[in-house]
Parts: structure tokens; C-alpha cells; sequence
């Protein structure tokens, strides 16, 4: 007889993965996102700045001449199968349950992140800070903040990602852990989530790849929320079928999404050791 998993069961599992992706990202809400995609590329809309110009009594006016740009986003097909037997219970074990989806969702969270990391590493950012044989230094983040006013980034929706190790260099400057010049106590909380107007992400190794490590120098990167485009397809779906062949439920995340650099000006790029 085949095996049938009712439609209440299947709406549980599916809203505990969505449940949980919303702490499996650490990056999609930093970017810009198109939800609801339905196809394999996505147009991105960048426009230039305008200019100004005077007009004299009655003349006709002179259109700016903004750029108008399109930036392809190719969306791809991502999964996070595992076999399980779980549903085979009279009664499905919650705890099991939710492990689970808990583990499906955090790796599709995870492969978000990556997306948004390879947008900015395939990226030439207008700015880019050289690693000079040192670690993530405050002169390092004073010249994130300097780029960014130089190219007219908007202050606001600012972010930062570096990998984890670089806590230790930050958390070791006086300056940055002293009330005085942060009011958010890091040393208290062994954390840094905002200090000269940026929103800090700390990314632990990852097997997909994570911050860019080649020589002992990680590339982390700064970035304004608008300079980062992500579309969506399928946003985190969910299907438990039963295979025979195996005597156990596939149970299978989708993902379909994509991330495009949608301007240069927007990313800066940090080196450190």
C-alpha cells in the first residue's frame, strides 16, 4: 500500500522551514530583494545621477539625460534533500521534526548568503582596501566610511560582513569597545552589531565558501543596502515524498533565487589578516 502524508502533517513541516529560515540568513535582509520572479533572468533597474541646470524666463527646459541601465540576474535552482523517517510515527516527533527543518532551512540560508557574497566578489567596487599585512583595523573602517562619502553613498542601510576571527581585532581596539566612542557595550556582549554607522555581520567558515580566504588574507566587504540586488523565484518550499526504494521520506528544500552587484560605487572591498 502506498504511503500518504496528510495535508496538515505537510503545511506543519513546511511553516517549521520557513520558521526557521528566518534565522538562517544573515544577509538577505541587507540587500535589495524582487520577490515572486517568474523567470530565469531578472532586470535590475540602475539609474544614473542627474545634473541640475538652469533655466532662463520662458525657455524650454533641458531634460537632465539621466542613464538608465538593466543588470541581469540569472536566477538558479538550489536544493536541501535528506531522507527521514519521522512521518513514519503515529504521532511525529516535534523535537525530530523541527531539527530537521531547522537543518534544511539553515542551508538554504546559507547558500542566500554565498549568492550575496559571489555578487560582490565577481564586483570591481570602486573602493577597495588593501589588507597592508594588517588585520581589521579602525583606520580600516574609518576608510570604509571615507569611500562611501567620497561616491555619495547614502548614509543609512550601510552594512559590513567580515569572517568571524576579525571579532577579535575589533573587540581588541579601545576605541571601539570604549563607551565613550560606542555606545553599544561590545565587551559586554562579545558582540559588535553597529559602530560608525554600520550594520556588522560576523560570518562563521563555511563549506560554501564564506568570506574569501586565499593567503591568509580574508576579503570582507561593506555595502549599502541598494547596491545588492537579489531576486526570487521560489522562496523557500518545501516537498516530503515517500520513496519506496529507500522506505523513507525525501524531504526537500527549493530554492530558486539569484544576486547581482547593481553598483560598484555601493561595495567596498576590505582585505585583512
Amino acid at each position: 500500500m502506498s504511503k500518504t502524508l496528510s495535508a496538515v502533517a505537510q503545511q506543519q513541516f513546511d511553516d517549521d522551514v520557513k520558521h526557521a529560515f528566518q534565522g538562517g540568513s544573515i544577509l538577505k535582509n541587507t540587500v535589495t530583494i524582487r520577490n515572486n520572479v517568474k523567470a530565469d533572468i531578472y532586470k535590475f533597474r540602475r539609474l544614473g545621477k542627474g545634473l541640475a541646470n538652469q533655466k532662463a524666463t520662458q525657455a524650454d527646459v533641458t531634460p537632465m539625460d539621466v542613464s538608465h541601465s538593466l543588470i541581469n540576474c540569472t536566477l538558479e535552482n538550489w536544493n536541501a534533500p535528506e531522507y527521514t523517517d519521522i512521518f513514519d510515527q503515529a504521532e511525529v516527533n516535534f523535537d525530530e521534526q523541527k531539527e530537521l527543518a531547522e537543518a534544511i532551512a539553515m542551508a538554504l540560508g546559507r547558500r542566500c548568503d554565498q549568492l550575496i557574497l559571489d555578487a560582490m566578489t565577481a564586483e570591481t567596487p570602486s573602493t577597495i582596501i588593501a589588507h597592508g599585512g594588517t588585520g581589521l583595523t579602525l583606520a580600516k573602517i574609518i576608510a570604509v566610511n571615507k569611500g562611501f562619502k567620497q561616491l555619495g553613498v547614502p548614509a543609512g542601510d550601510r552594512y559590513i560582513c567580515v569572517e568571524a576571527t576579525a571579532l577579535e581585532d575589533v573587540l581588541g581596539d579601545s576605541t571601539i569597545t570604549n563607551i565613550d566612542y560606542n555606545s553599544v557595550k561590545a565587551l559586554m556582549t562579545g558582540d559588535l552589531k553597529s559602530f560608525m554607522g554600520l550594520e556588522w555581520r560576523f560570518m562563521e567558515d563555511r563549506t560554501e565558501g564564506g568570506i574569501d580566504l586565499t593567503a591568509s588574507t580574508y576579503t570582507g566587504f561593506a555595502w549599502h543596502k541598494s547596491a545588492v540586488g537579489m531576486a526570487i523565484g521560489i522562496d523557500i518550499k518545501t516537498e516530503v515524498n515517500y520513496i519506496a526504494q529507500k522506505t523513507s521520506w525525501l524531504c526537500n528544500g527549493l530554492l530558486k533565487a539569484g544576486a547581482v552587484s547593481r553598483d560598484a560605487d555601493g561595495i567596498v572591498e576590505i582585505g585583512y589578516q
